[in-house]
């Protein structure tokens, strides 16, 4: 054991791992890759090659909106004398 695999995990598992040897695969992928991410669809058959689509999957942009604070304004009251 105590090997690191650094790659694809769909090959490392197919050529670095023993078969039934692996109950459970956790990824935790990037965190504010600042990336688009697309699901692309291929045709099976070679004569509608050409006719590949996409989706956005998810956009992986955070952004921190910390509101403004602002002062309390100050009332002035008259009184009447």
């Amino acid at each position: 054991m105590n090997t690191l695999y650094f790659g694809d995990n769909l090959e490392v598992l197919r050529d670095s791992i023993a078969e039934q040897s692996v109950d459970l695969v956790y990824l935790d992928p990037l965190f504010n890759s600042g990336a688009n991410y697309n699901i692309i669809f291929q045709p099976e058959k070679e004569s509608a090659a050409k006719a590949t689509a996409q989706i956005q999957a998810f956009e992986d942009t955070w952004t921190w909106s910390v509101p403004r604070r602002t002062r309390p304004t100050a009332t002035s009251s008259s009184t009447a004398t």
